[in-house]
C-alpha cells in the first residue's frame, strides 16, 4: 500500500498531512527544549541548596566532621550534588541529541517536502497546459469542420441554382475544398494533441505523481520514525542516568545507616577529654568553732606582727571549672614542666595580706607581676590564649593526642625525605657510571638539602617523643590517682601565695622596680601570671602531716619551693583557703606549693 496508488488524487490531503507532521516535529523539539530548561533549573537549585548546607570550614579544621552524623549529612549532600549532576547530564543529552538534531532534521524535511511538492505542482502545470492545448485544437477542429460543412452546402446550392454563373459555382467549390482541407488538418492536429495529452496524463497519474507521492510517503515515514526515536531519547536519557541515580539514592541510604550514636559519643569523648583528675571533696569549714590549733607566726593566715587576720566571709569554694561560665577565667592546665597556677580566681577568698575585695587584689597583684612561661595556659584556653609548640595549653589528654599526631606527621615526612635521599643516591651512582646521562655534582645540593631536612626532622621527632612520653606519664598518673582515691584531685588553685605583712612594703618596692624594668604583657587578661614571694620563713616547726607530690612543680618565685612528681614531703602548714600549702623537703628547705599538686595525709 502506497500513496502513489491509493491516494493518487489526494494531492492537497498529502500536502496538509506532511505539513502537520513537520509541525508536530517542531512542537516536540520545542517541548524538549523547555524540558531541558526545567532540568537545568532543577539541577542549579539543587547545587545551590547543597552549597548552602555544606560546611564552610575545611574538613581537617572542622572538629564536627569527626561525628558520624555530620559525615553522613555531608555524604548525603554530596549524593544530592551528584544527583543534580545527573539531571544536568539529562538536560545536556536532550539538548544535543533531541533539540539540536531534530531541529536540524526538521529543516531538512521541510526542504525535501518543498522540493517534492514543487515537482508535483510543476507536473500538474504541465498537464494543465497540455489539456489547454488539447482543448484549443479541439475547438479549432470543431470550427473548421463547421466552416467546411457550410462551404460545402454553399457550393451545392450554387451548383443547383440555374441563375448562378459557372464562375461562382467554381469559386464556391474551391472554397468548400479549402475548408475541408483545413478541417482535415485541424482534425489531424487535434488527434495528435489528444494522443500527446493522453500520454502525458497517463505519465502524470501512473508514473510521475505516484513517484512524487511515494517520495513524500517515504519522507513522512522517515520523519515519523525519527520522531519516534526522539520520543525514545526522552526516556533513554532518563534510563541512562537511572543506575547512577540509584547509586546516589543507595549512597544516601548508606549515609543514613552510617549514623552511629555510640561512635559519636566516643568521638566527643576523644575530642574533648581533658585527662584531668576529678576535683576532690570539698572540706567542711566550721565557722562556729574557733581553730583548735593556733597557727604559727609564719602561716599564711597570720600576719608577721602576730595579730590574727580576719578572713572575708566569702570563703573559697572548690573550683568546678567544667560548669563555669565562659566569661570567667579558667583554671590552669598542668604543663609538662609543672609550675604555679596560671591565673587568679575571681571567686577566691581575699588574700591574707589585705582585706580588699578580689578586684582590688587583682589590681594590686597585676602591678607587681612578671609574665610567666607561655606553656602555663588555662585549662580550656581562651580567645587570647598562647598556643605553644608542645601543646601544653591543652588539657593532658588532648595534649597527648596532638603530640601523637605531630609525631606521626614528622615520621611520615622523615620517611619521605629518607626515600628521596635513597633515590638521589641511586641517581648519582647512575650518573657516575654513565656520565653522558648527567653530572653527578648537580645532585649534591639536593642531597645536602635532603640530609639537612632529615637531621631537622630527627630532632623534631626526638623532641615530640620526649613531650609525648611526659604527657603520657602525666595522663597515666592522673588515671592512677583517680583509681586510688576514687576521685580525681582538684584543679590547681588560681590564687597566688601571699607575702607576709612584715615584708609587704619591701616586696611592693621590688615589684614596682621589676614592673618598671619589664614591660607588662600585652594580653593582660589571658596571659598567666604569678606573684613574687619575699617572705622569710621562721624557724622550722614540727610537721603536722605527710604529703606526696602528684605533679612536678618548679618553684621559680620567692616563697615557693620546687618538687618532683612522686616526692615525699613533710606538711608544715595546711591550706588556709588560698590554694597554697607549706611543705618541707627531706633534703631541706621549706616553701609553698599548690595544694592541688599534693596528696595530703595529716598526723
Amino acid at each position: 500500500m502506497d500513496w502513489g496508488t491509493e491516494l493518487w488524487d489526494q494531492f492537497e490531503v498529502l500536502e496538509r498531512h506532511t505539513q502537520w507532521g513537520l509541525d508536530l516535529l517542531d512542537r516536540y523539539v520545542k517541548f524538549v527544549k523547555e524540558r531541558t530548561e526545567v532540568e537545568q533549573a532543577y539541577a542549579k537549585q539543587l547545587r545551590s541548596l547543597v552549597k548552602k548546607y555544606l560546611p564552610k570550614r575545611p574538613t581537617k579544621d572542622d572538629p564536627e566532621s569527626k561525628f558520624s552524623q555530620q559525615q553522613s549529612f555531608v555524604q548525603l549532600l554530596q549524593e544530592v550534588n551528584d544527583f543534580a549532576g545527573q539531571r544536568e547530564l539529562v538536560a545536556e543529552n536532550l539538548s544535543v541529541r533531541v533539540c539540536l538534531e531534530l531541529a536540524k532534521y526538521s529543516q531538512e524535511m521541510k526542504q525535501e517536502r518543498k522540493m517534492h511538492f514543487q515537482e508535483g505542482r510543476r507536473a500538474q502545470q504541465q498537464l494543465e497546459n497540455g489539456f489547454k492545448q488539447l482543448e484549443s485544437s479541439k475547438r479549432k477542429f470543431e470550427r473548421d469542420c463547421r466552416e467546411a460543412e457550410k462551404a460545402t452546402q454553399t457550393a451545392e446550392r450554387l451548383d443547383q441554382d440555374i441563375n448562378a454563373t459557372k464562375a461562382d459555382v467554381e469559386k464556391a467549390k474551391q472554397q468548400a475544398h479549402l475548408r475541408s482541407h483545413m478541417a482535415e488538418e485541424s482534425k489531424n492536429e487535434y488527434a495528435a494533441q489528444l494522443q500527446r495529452f493522453n500520454r502525458d496524463q497517463a505519465h502524470f497519474y501512473f508514473s510521475q505523481m505516484p513517484q512524487i507521492f511515494d517520495k513524500l510517503q517515504d519522507m513522512d515515514e522517515r520523519r515519523t520514525t525519527r520522531l519516534g526515536t526522539g520520543y525514545g531519547l526522552l526516556s533513554g536519557a532518563e534510563l541512562q542516568v537511572v543506575p547512577i541515580i540509584a547509586k546516589c539514592l543507595e549512597g544516601m541510604k548508606v549515609a543514613a545507616d552510617a549514623v552511629d550514636a555510640k561512635n559519636d559519643s566516643q568521638v566527643l569523648i576523644e575530642l574533648h577529654k581533658s585527662g584531668f583528675a576529678r576535683p576532690s571533696d570539698v572540706e567542711f569549714e566550721d565557722f562556729s568553732q574557733p581553730m583548735n590549733r593556733a597557727p604559727s607566726d609564719s602561716s599564711l593566715g597570720t600576719p608577721s606582727d602576730g595579730r590574727p587576720e580576719v578572713r572575708g566571709t566569702g570563703r573559697s569554694r572548690a573550683k568546678r571549672w567544667p560548669f563555669s561560665k565562659k566569661n570567667k577565667p579558667r583554671p590552669p592546665s598542668l604543663s609538662p614542666l609543672g609550675g604555679p597556677p596560671s591565673s587568679v580566681l575571681p571567686n577566691g577568698p581575699p588574700s591574707p595580706r589585705s582585706g580588699l575585695d578580689p578586684l582590688a587584689i587583682l589590681s594590686e597583684i597585676s602591678k607587681s607581676v612578671k609574665p610567666r612561661l607561655a606553656s602555663f595556659r588555662s585549662l580550656r584556653g581562651g580567645r587570647g590564649a598562647v598556643v605553644t609548640e608542645d601543646f601544653s595549653h591543652l588539657p593532658p589528654e588532648q595534649q597527648r593526642k596532638r603530640l601523637q599526631q605531630q609525631l606521626e606527621e614528622r615520621n611520615r615526612e622523615l620517611q619521605k625525605e629518607v626515600d628521596q635521599r635513597e633515590a638521589l643516591k641511586k641517581m648519582k651512582d647512575v650518573y657516575e657510571k654513565t656520565p653522558q646521562m648527567g653530572d653527578p655534582a648537580s645532585l649534591e645540593p639536593q642531597i645536602t638539602e635532603t640530609l639537612r631536612n632529615i637531621e631537622r626532622l630527627k630532632l623534631e621527632v626526638q623532641k615530640y617523643e620526649a613531650w609525648l612520653a611526659e604527657a603520657e606519664s602525666r595522663v597515666l598518673s592522673n588515671r592512677g590517682d583517680s583509681l586510688n582515691r576514687h576521685t580525681r584531685p582538684p584543679d590547681p588553685p588560681a590564687s597566688a601565695p601571699p607575702d607576709s605583712s612584715s615584708n609587704s612594703n619591701s616586696g611592693s618596692q621590688e615589684n614596682k622596680e621589676s614592673s618598671s624594668e619589664e614591660p607588662p604583657s600585652e594580653d593582660g587578661q589571658d596571659t598567666p601570671i604569678y606573684t613574687e614571694f619575699d617572705e622569710d620563713f621562721e624557724e622550722p616547726t614540727s610537721p603536722i602531716g605527710q604529703c606526696v607530690a602528684i605533679y612536678h612543680f618548679e618553684g621559680s618565685s620567692e616563697g615557693t619551693i620546687s618538687m618532683a612528681e612522686g616526692e615525699d614531703l613533710s606538711l608544715m602548714e595546711e591550706d588556709k583557703g588560698d590554694g597554697w600549702t607549706r611543705v618541707r623537703r627531706k633534703q631541706g628547705g621549706e616553701g609553698y606549693v599548690p595544694t592541688s599538686y599534693l596528696r595530703v595525709m595529716l598526723n
